[in-house]
């Protein structure tokens, strides 16, 4: 969904000023306009190397190799269109610079071998070219670039005046993105690292989960681990930590088979956080595609992150869970036009982003100032270079595409024909991996949930809604609860997609946690310094009849209770269930619902909860119910249910019952109603094992009653059941199954108010009950 990050005002809609404009309004003794374009930068190297090969323009980045002779050096590539030189940048260990320049230029490529340099050097970039931000030409050589093709980044993003390409505080300021800077930022920004690439995945073995049987869980890397006592503290906030067997112990204990991570590319801090004295802690800004975080690395950061990285993914592959990266592949760090320059903008800036009608401004479809032109070959390559990238060499199984709709755009429309799409239905690695698509941006038409293409499985917000809205009272009937529960087919039901196309969640990282969305009917976000105008006010939450904590025990048992009910509704549906970190012990973050510049106790996961008697029964509910979809294929169907009668029997794949035990009927639907009962045959399930055999189950009855008072509910009797055994009542604390937990089909089931009650059924036909 799209990240409150508060990306700062809208950019004014005053006219835009002309070149005479500039002109008239540069201070005395400023340079010229006529000469800033294409002023030459004057800056003074350490030293500037001669012996420069030839090199070759494939692969594109820095790539250690052996040269002519024998001779071990790195080959360096970079694509600049447009650019009039490119110079390669070393620096030594006190910061002195070395200047190499590429004389090769192939297909817009710049690039050359230099011999004796090996892995840890660190490097950037610099590239010349025009100043004339009014055609969308942002080249300036004071500013060192980043290769975007860089497998490891040491230092950290900081933001002061000197990495701005422009004279950020030149007046007025709405002409200072026109007026170039042209003091050095080499001493102020990170530099690459060249590494010792494998170019293979070695020495692991995958999970290979199909997507039906899949269980995500959504984790930040530092928020999971800062807290947890069985992580040793140097460890903590790292992938190290995330590979500790403390942590893996604690997933595979739950169940789930992958664990979907927060943004882990290289990424940069905003300058309006970084003068309030915060972070982006989330990582939704991304400026390294190659390059894991280098501040979630215990190792070091020259690269050491990568070597450290992939032991993790060995660690998590070795437990059985699957690793997909949350990837930010629409905008950068880089802002709109009044950012920085990191790295794209200063390399090519026409050539890597979505410009405006008036090409010194930028078409912003994700709400961050800028947007990459996808449709550009260039730009295309070099987020499929990227992903092959994290599935080949560093182990990775699938990615979450953050605001997937902005990949999807052609030059303006969403189209599910773009060139993104196709180039990944074709690509014979990308194909075969896990693709999630969050599918929507922020531009128009951007809401695209159900479009995807098959290949694809997609963030269901209609499912998150739904469920949110059916327990707090607020759905005028049930017809989308049913669609929801059943995999959704409204949405998928086309062109070949299954249920598992659909990815169910309640909550996110976006938004309240679980807790909180039955403690909080209004976000609480003042820490994050924006006067709590930021994140969403489009909650669906109810808070039990407090604000905030309480000491009331009813309304803190009913909360319980809340979350019960919700858990339990997300892991009995079709398709594929989504948890975040700490949701399943009662994780807090006091209310606020956009923690993504919060790296404290607040974004982080709290380990004393699980231990807490109050919580111990909610971690021990989710494991059950993650155990139980695990051994029941009815709870994790490859195919939609066709709710035809089927023999012999003749009930239904599907049944619906209303709150009166009958089966529901067209009007039923559209009628309000807190309850409705969902009957799950396990006898007729599509599916065959990989000896071809039918497989079959046990089949379920579901009744979820959202009411506040009990209901007397006609539990199906023949042809639907004749035994019902009680599995769980989510009105208890404790889900121990109790003695007198038998019912016959056709008698009378209390239901408690606000529950779940999940029952297996016995078949009434002897024959069919001797079979299953």
């Amino acid at each position: 969904m799209a990240k409150c990050r508060n990306p700062g005002p809208w950019r004014s809609r005053r006219p835009t000023p002309s070149r005479q404009h500039v002109r008239a309004a540069l201070e005395p003794g400023t340079i010229r306009v006529k000469d800033i374009w294409r002023a030459p930068v004057s800056l003074a190297p350490e030293h500037t190397r001669t012996d420069v090969w030839p090199g070759h323009p494939q692969p594109l980045g820095a790539r250690f190799r052996v040269g002519p002779d024998g001779t071990e050096g790195t080959n360096f590539a970079l694509w600049a269109g447009g650019a009039e030189a490119v110079e390669v940048c070393l620096f030594d260990e006190e910061g002195r610079e070395t200047r190499c320049h590429l004389e090769e230029l192939t297909h817009e490529i710049w690039h050359g071998f230099l011999p004796g340099v090996r892995p840890g050097q660190r490097y950037g970039y610099r590239v010349h070219g025009p100043w004339d931000p009014f055609a969308g030409a942002r080249w300036n050589p004071a500013k060192l670039l980043l290769d975007p093709y860089a497998r490891a980044v040491d230092g950290e993003f900081a933001l002061p005046d000197e990495v701005y390409g422009h004279h950020r505080h030149h007046q007025p300021p709405e002409l200072a993105d026109t007026v170039r800077d042209d003091h050095d930022s080499a001493p102020f920004v990170p530099k690459g690292v060249v590494v010792h690439d494998t170019d293979t995945w070695v020495d692991d073995r995958r999970p290979k989960t199909p997507w039906a049987d899949s269980v995500i869980y959504e984790l930040h890397v530092r928020g999971f681990t800062m807290r947890h006592p069985g992580i040793p503290p140097e460890l903590r906030g790292t992938y190290a930590g995330l590979g500790h067997p403390a942590a893996v112990e604690h997933l595979v204990q739950l169940g789930v088979t992958a664990v979907e991570l927060l943004p882990v590319h290289q990424f940069a801090h905003e300058d309006h956080l970084l003068r309030r004295g915060l972070v982006n802690y989330w990582g939704y800004n991304s400026i390294g595609y190659f390059a894991p975080h280098a501040a979630y690395s215990a190792s070091g950061t020259r690269g050491q992150q990568v070597g450290e990285f992939k032991n993790m993914v060995r660690a998590l592959h070795q437990a059985g869970i699957e690793v997909i990266l949350d990837v930010v592949y629409n905008h950068t760090a880089e802002a709109g036009e009044g950012g920085p320059t990191l790295s794209l903008r200063g390399i090519a800036n026409p050539g890597y982003y979505r410009l405006a009608e008036d090409p010194r401004h930028y078409t912003d479809y994700t709400g961050c100032g800028n947007t990459l032109h996808v449709v550009q070959p260039q730009v295309l390559r070099l987020i499929t270079d990227s992903l092959r990238y994290w599935v080949q060499e560093m182990g990775v199984d699938g990615f979450r595409f953050d605001l997937a709709a902005a990949l999807a755009r052609s030059f303006h429309d969403v189209d599910m024909l773009s060139p993104f799409l196709a180039v990944i239905a074709q690509d014979p690695v990308l194909r075969r991996v896990k693709l999630i698509a969050e599918p929507w941006d922020v531009g128009d038409g951007g809401y695209q949930v159900g479009a995807f293409p098959p290949l694809w499985t997609e963030w269901n917000d209609r499912y998150r809604d739904t469920v949110r809205d059916y327990w707090r009272g607020a759905l005028p009937d049930v017809r989308d609860l049913g669609y929801r529960l059943s995999g959704s087919s409204d949405l998928y039901a086309w062109g070949g997609r299954r249920p598992y196309a659909s990815v169910n969640f309640i909550t996110a990282h976006d938004g309240f946690t679980l807790r909180d969305l039955v403690s909080y009917e209004h976000k609480h976000n003042e820490a994050n310094g924006e006067d709590n105008r930021d994140g969403t006010d489009d909650n669906r939450s109810w808070n039990c009849g407090v604000e905030g904590e309480t000491d009331d025990p009813a309304i803190n048992a009913l909360r319980r209770r809340q979350l019960r009910n919700m858990l339990t509704t997300l892991l009995l549906s079709t398709g594929v269930p989504m948890l975040v970190a700490g949701d399943e012990f009662g994780r807090t973050q006091g209310g606020n619902n956009n923690g993504y510049c919060q790296d404290n106790e607040v974004g982080w996961v709290d380990w004393s909860l699980p231990d807490d008697p109050t919580w111990r029964p909610l971690l021990d509910l989710t494991r059950r119910l993650i155990r139980m979809r695990r051994e029941h294929p009815v709870l994790r169907r490859r195919a939609f249910f066709s709710g035809r009668r089927q023999a012999p029997a003749g009930i239904r794949d599907l049944g619906w019952f209303t709150a009166d035990g009958k089966e529901m009927t067209e009007e039923d639907w559209y009628a309000p109603s807190r309850t409705v009962a969902m009957y799950l045959s396990g006898r007729d399930i599509p599916q065959r094992d990989e000896k071809g055999r039918p497989v079959t189950d046990v089949s379920f009855l579901a009744v979820l009653h959202a009411g506040d008072q009990p209901l007397d509910f006609p539990l199906p009797g023949p042809p639907w059941g004749s035994v019902y055994r009680l599995l769980l009542d989510t009105s208890r604390e404790r889900q121990d199954v109790a003695p007198d937990s038998t019912h016959l089909g056709g008698t009378i089931l209390r239901v408690p108010e606000r529950s779940v009650l999940l029952l297996r059924v016995e078949p009434a036909d002897p024959e069919i009950r001797a079979g299953a």
